[in-house]
């Protein structure tokens, strides 16, 4: 069996982060390890509370992880101060760590901001170059490059710049587009993935859910390609099923299938 390790925070209604990650990652058939870089307080709502694990507990988490069971692909999620991401670069550095998808967490569903201004940067420099994929939506995609996105154009030059600078490849996801819900895969060349708009508004942790996909699809052998086109379409059943769970913006049937 393929091991994959999610590095996330933990969202203690379950339709995100951690629990998300654990879920969808089952559902693949790996098996799923975790380090938890925050606790939130969250719902189907919106965030309340961010807790965050001190670094010298999450690099001993990782030291657990990495100097026992090594995994075949890791999932980065949610990392919120830089104390947290120079701890997580440093640990990736010291056991090679292989197939690193990183979801540049940076924004709630809600519109709340995760990360400042100097968290961001460290995360530019110092974990985002450690990736073979990254995977932001179009907000995130405009806080990393520095331009508006508003069509597909500026999708492709935002993702080309990612590539350029951070020297990784790029998913940017369409999900915050006005038109249909298409991915941009950029490698060096452009490969799109065309997605019709489910009318459904529970889709809490689709950012998570997906990451975690192509990281298991990676972890059992298939290529990039394969890996995030089998991602998309695992996110669509899920969204499709249409699960009505909570007041707000429900989570995903990550079981659907």
């Amino acid at each position: 069996m393929k091991k994959v390790l999610t590095i996330a925070g933990s969202d203690c209604s379950g339709g995100a982060g951690i629990q998300a990650d654990i879920k969808t990652m089952t559902v693949h058939k790996v098996y799923a390890m975790s380090v938890i870089t925050a606790l939130t307080a969250q719902n189907t709502i919106g965030i309340t509370g961010v807790f965050d694990v001190p670094a010298d507990f999450i690099a001993k988490q990782l030291d657990a992880v990495f100097t026992d069971i090594m995994p075949d692909a890791v999932k980065i999620g949610m990392v919120s101060n830089a104390e947290n991401i120079i701890c997580i670069a440093d640990s990736l550095k010291k056991y090679n760590a292989q197939n690193v998808i990183i979801d540049p967490v940076m924004i709630s569903t809600s519109g709340r901001k995760l990360l400042n201004d100097n968290a961001i940067n460290l995360l530019k420099k110092n974990l985002l170059p450690l990736a073979c994929l990254i995977t932001p939506n179009i907000p995130e995609a405009e806080i990393l490059s520095g331009i508006e996105i508003h069509n597909k154009n500026d999708m492709e030059k935002a993702a080309e710049m990612l590539y350029s600078f951070i020297g990784c490849n790029v998913l940017i996801k369409g999900g915050h587009s006005i038109g249909n819900a298409d991915d941009l895969l950029y490698t060096g060349k452009l490969v799109w993935f065309n997605g019709n708009r489910i009318k459904n508004n529970n889709t809490h942790g689709t950012g998570c859910t997906l990451s975690s996909a192509i990281a298991s699809n990676i972890a059992n052998g298939l290529d990039l390609i394969q890996s995030v086109k089998k991602a998309k379409e695992y996110i669509s059943g899920a969204i499709n099923s249409k699960m009505d769970i909570g007041v707000g913006i429900g989570p995903l049937n990550h079981y659907y299938d």
